[in-house]
């Protein structure tokens, strides 16, 4: 299980950083400690999204609201 882990964590961080975040329309099952990822599920306010940070093993998420910037209010991308 921590090989599996170690590998999405190493695939997070090779992945090239866009200039514009995109959001996934479920929070996924798997998500490595300290990883964060946003999520549009419409339960946060209007220009609002939902930022889901992984944890560790015995602690929950930690699941906050953060304003999107305007470029995507404007686009509403989504994955």
């Amino acid at each position: 299980m921590r090989i599996v882990a170690l590998l999405i964590l190493a695939a997070a961080f090779a992945a090239p950083a866009s200039a514009e975040p995109t959001f996934l329309k479920r929070e996924p099952l798997v998500l490595p400690p300290y990883v964060s990822v946003l999520v549009d599920t419409k339960t946060c306010g209007a220009g609002m999204v939902m930022r889901v940070r992984g944890a560790i093993a015995g602690r929950e998420r930690q699941r906050t609201c953060v304003p999107m910037g305007p470029t995507q209010a404007r686009n509403g991308d989504l994955l």
